[in-house]
């Protein structure tokens, strides 16, 4: 186990597997990573919080898993009702914007480095990232902030009262625990607001392109806040592209402290891809290495969602030293 998981989970007690066929799972995950498939299933009522047998072939299966009703309707109000509140506290000292084509860019004169530090410092803070189309050309706000920012990241899990209590639930780790996870460990967390008329274009990328264990391990989370249609940019996934493909290329923190990526960008046949429509309070799941992205959102409806990742924080898988996302010192992740 990496240094970081070790302080991370000292004297946590390792969370109780209900099963043969999750400890089957898990043999499997440090074997050779997790496999997992997809399909569409409702999780309504609290005491259904475990996948079935059919829901992880599905996944297993095709790398994505469609959970409606995951989340009520008095969860979804309080995680957007919060994001509003942070949005409306939040008064723009550094100006970073947020493009998965280049991870950080500048504005208003400020030096690159004040926009690299401000990415890296929010692994471990709640910071805030505008879209691409949010400046004219003299780098003044087009329209009004709350309608302006591209997300808020990437410590949401964790130091949020209400984000920390969706992520950590019961219902959380036991639907985890269902997949083989013995120590699910959340590393990043984002709230997603895919503007109306600007919200940005997501290009195709596997999840450990950006977060990386050995063996792989990190699974993405994925709660829609708003329905989410083609109209106004779902997700869309390449199903089984996550036994297809390994983990094609990464984005790291380098010897010069630069956020770089180690390859190039990989071609892609966009037909492969299809969307993936959830309703506000379902859950998405998605193997690390399953290709999903969204198109830019041209209509005048906004596709609010809360993302966050989790990685197996147990003996045998570790961190990579070379992740972009350090917590700072006295600052560890955490599992469940």
């Amino acid at each position: 186990m990496s240094r970081p998981f070790q302080r991370a989970l000292a004297g946590k007690k390792w969370p109780r597997v209900e099963d043969g066929t999750g400890l089957e799972v898990h043999r499997r995950v440090a074997r050779h990573g997790v496999r997992r498939g997809g399909g569409r299933l409702s999780l309504a009522g609290p005491c259904r919080a475990l996948l079935s047998e059919e829901q992880k072939a599905s996944y297993e299966a095709e790398g994505f898993l469609v959970l409606e009703d995951f989340a009520s309707k008095q969860q979804v109000e309080e995680l957007r009702g919060r994001g509003e509140d942070l949005v409306r506290a939040f008064d723009p000292e550094t100006i970073s914007i947020f493009s998965t084509k280049k991870q950080e860019k500048t504005m208003n004169g400020k030096a690159n480095m004040d926009s690299r530090q401000y990415f890296l410092d929010s692994a471990s803070n709640v910071s805030f990232f505008f879209e691409e189309g949010a400046f004219d050309d003299e780098g003044k706000l087009k329209q009004s902030k709350d309608t302006s920012i591209n997300k808020i990241g990437h410590a949401l899990h964790d130091l949020d009262p209400s984000f920390r209590k969706f992520s950590r639930s019961e219902k959380m780790k036991s639907m985890l625990e269902s997949l083989g996870y013995l120590r699910p460990t959340p590393v990043q967390s984002m709230y997603i607001f895919k503007q109306p008329r600007i919200g940005g274009e997501v290009v195709p990328h596997q999840d450990s392109t950006f977060l990386y264990t050995d063996p792989p391990s990190v699974i993405g989370i994925w709660l829609a806040l708003e329905d989410a249609t083609v109209e106004n940019g779902c997700l869309w996934g390449w199903k089984g592209s996550h036994k297809a493909k390994g983990v094609e290329r990464r984005m790291v923190l380098d010897s010069q402290g630069e956020i770089v990526f180690d390859k190039d960008p990989v071609p892609h046949d966009l037909g492969e891809y299809k969307p993936i429509e959830a309703k506000a309070g379902t859950l998405v799941i998605f193997h690390g290495q399953f290709y999903h992205m969204s198109y830019e959102n041209k209509s005048n409806k906004s596709r609010h969602a809360y993302t966050f990742h989790v990685v197996e924080g147990a003996e045998g898988f570790e961190w990579a030293e070379n992740n972009w996302l350090r917590r700072k010192d006295g600052f560890p992740f955490e599992s469940m």
